[in-house]
């Protein structure tokens, strides 16, 4: 298999886990509860362990479009300044993405306030950035 393709692969995962256990600890330091494998379970009516999958397989494919189209494209030479901003374009492609589900399916209410909300994803989306960047290098 493809070396880079694999390592993309990898650093959509491990970009997935960390952002996970931020959207885990979240509720514990008072941000509302972030769980985007029981919201793509409760919209699609599959199992939670389905919801889990889906949500690994959109951080791979995350981190697919951060190495094989942001990237090569985007001129920032830090590497960390360019993992925020990709965590900041994943959060706005993942804004519209619950917008379409929405519109596709019954969506299940979210916990907290909408401020809150948007912090606690924009500091996982960006966390998510910033270990995808690092993971695949430049």
């Amino acid at each position: 298999m493809n070396h880079q393709f694999t390592k993309y692969v990898l650093a959509g995962i491990l970009g997935t886990v960390l952002m996970t256990i931020i959207m885990i600890m979240a509720p514990n330091i008072g941000m509302p509860e972030m769980a985007p494998w029981k919201l793509l379970a409760g919209a699609m009516s599959v199992s939670i362990t389905i919801g889990w999958i889906l949500h690994f397989i959109m951080g791979i494919t995350f981190a697919l479009l951060y190495g094989y189209v942001f990237a090569p494209n985007i001129s920032i030479t830090n590497i960390w300044l360019k993992g925020i901003a990709f965590g900041i374009v994943a959060l706005v492609l993942a804004q519209i993405g619950i917008k379409v589900m929405g519109m596709l399916f019954e969506m299940p209410p979210m916990d907290g306030s909408m401020p809150m909300r948007l912090v606690a994803m924009t500091i996982g989306h960006i966390v998510f950035g910033m270990v995808t960047a690092r993971v695949i290098g430049k």
